[in-house]
């Protein structure tokens, strides 16, 4: 019998079968050796008399043994694993020839320098044509790496299944490839559905922002800390607004010789209570203040008409854009009084032009034209206060809604709070916002009410000194 060492592999040649080239001769060796020695784990075989047949460049790295000095040994004993360690080794190794399926060991490797190696190794059985066996293969790979690579499956795995955020797989055209059933809730749809769809049929608003993030993580890598992108989400219910805390890695192929961007892997939170409620207690800060400053400023006018004025001034500040105050004619409205005939007298207004301090009117008290079912009319009525909107509709509609009201042409949302002090009905106050703002909401009112207790007590005041 003849035999040819090529990379570690001995093939065997009848005595009647001369060697030859082709497939199933020299070509087809070398593709063998090819083949194992591409391998990313180490392998080596052994024949049913435990001679080692092959053994490839993966092994020669781990433990430093070359092919032509590990081929044609018999076990392990004496250069791979200690005297005392051989025995058993070769028996559990040997005991795969005999067991169904792969057999699963962890032993301890001498490299040729002396050292030692944790492996863990996979043994299976080689048949032979009759179906005996013929020998074994043992791949084996550092305990280490092989508790790496199981851990990176398992979190992988995890992350899809069971994260309590929201984990998605972008490809490279920005489509999700893989996500978890949380960000499937997240998005509004199933975890199938959403596969392979553009963010833009998924999200409404957010969607410029995000895509600007995933494509500077393919270009530079992961930003430095998360991002907070607000969204509005399509679900069958509507639009939803949320507040998404995101993370993003760039995920590259291991296996190509440089690194082959494979996607960005999107990992995010839903913050948007949490910010929220940030939101609203800063904003309360700043209002707490403004009314702080606005009584301090207040205090040092000599006209209350004045000290009115300087608290609709503070009110205004990131709050309305126009605001107006008017006077009952005639004085106050006592509760229970008959408000049939009731008529406001403009007392104070905002500049209509370049922005300044709050204008008081003159004394003509010329009752302003408000028509039947004003809201700043239903106030005074009601003695308490009144939202108005003009809804969605085209620019010239909007212009005459506001017009028709006496308030700036661009208004469109508007705020009356009813200005009370000793149990009487002095007027009201009213707070426009142009299209560029959000509507008023009842946070809101209790502001302008803050303000309007304000207001009341100085025209009060006003009507005792005698100033009005």
């Amino acid at each position: 019998m003849s035999a040819s060492r090529r990379s570690g592999t001995t093939d065997e040649i009848g005595p009647d079968e001369p060697e030859r080239d082709g497939p199933e001769g020299s070509d087809g060796s070398d593709l063998l050796a090819a083949l194992l020695d591409g391998m990313d784990a180490a392998l080596c075989a052994f024949d049913a008399d435990g001679v080692v047949t092959h053994w490839n460049r993966e092994a020669e790295r781990i433990l430093g043994w070359s092919a032509a000095e590990a081929v044609g040994r018999h076990g392990f004993a004496g250069w791979a694993v200690r005297s005392a360690d051989a025995e058993e080794v070769e028996g559990r190794l040997l005991a795969a020839m005999h067991a169904p399926g792969r057999q699963v060991h962890e032993f301890a490797l001498l490299t040729k320098d002396g050292g030692r190696v944790l492996v863990r190794t996979q043994s299976a059985a080689v048949r032979g044509p009759d179906g005996k066996p013929a020998g074994l293969y043992c791949a084996f790979s550092e305990v280490h790496t092989q508790i790496d690579l199981e851990r990176s499956i398992a979190l992988s795995e995890a992350l899809f299944e069971e994260a309590s955020w929201g984990v998605v797989l972008v490809d490279a055209d920005l489509r999700p490839a893989v996500v978890n059933a949380h960000a499937a809730r997240a998005l509004g749809v199933g975890r199938t559905s959403v596969l392979g769809r553009p963010l833009g049929d998924l999200l409404a608003q957010g969607v410029e922002e995000l895509e600007s993030a995933l494509t500077h993580v393919l270009a530079e890598g992961a930003p430095p800390a998360p991002a907070e992108i607000w969204v509005s989400v399509r679900t069958p219910d509507g639009e939803q607004r949320r507040c998404w805390r995101c993370g993003f890695v760039r995920l590259a192929s291991p296996l190509a010789e440089e690194p082959v961007p494979l996607g960005v892997g999107w990992l995010f939170h839903d913050v948007t209570d949490a910010k929220q409620s940030e939101q609203e207690a800063s904003l309360l800060r700043f209002r707490t203040n403004q009314l702080h400053r606005a009584v301090r400023a207040a205090a040092e006018c000599e006209d209350p008409r004045e000290a009115a004025a300087v608290h609709l001034d503070f009110a205004l500040a990131g709050f309305a854009d126009h605001a107006l105050i008017d006077r009952v004619s005639g004085g106050a409205v006592a509760d229970g009084a008959e408000t049939g005939s009731l008529r406001l007298v403009r007392v104070a207004a905002t500049p209509s032009g370049a922005p300044g301090p709050s204008l008081l009117t003159g004394q003509a008290g010329l009752p302003v034209r408000y028509g039947e079912g004003h809201p700043a009319l239903q106030c005074v009525e009601r003695a308490g206060s009144v939202r108005a909107s003009v809804g969605t509709v085209s620019v010239e509609k909007a212009r005459e809604w506001a017009v028709s009201r006496q308030w700036p042409s661009d208004a469109v949302h508007a705020l009356c709070a009813v200005l009370r002090s000793r149990g009487r009905t002095l007027g009201v106050v009213t707070f426009l916002r142009g299209a560029g703002r959000s509507q008023f909401e009842r946070g809101d009112a209790v502001y302008a009410e803050d303000v309007a207790v304000r207001i009341g007590s100085a025209l009060d005041l006003a009507e005792v000194l005698g100033r009005e």
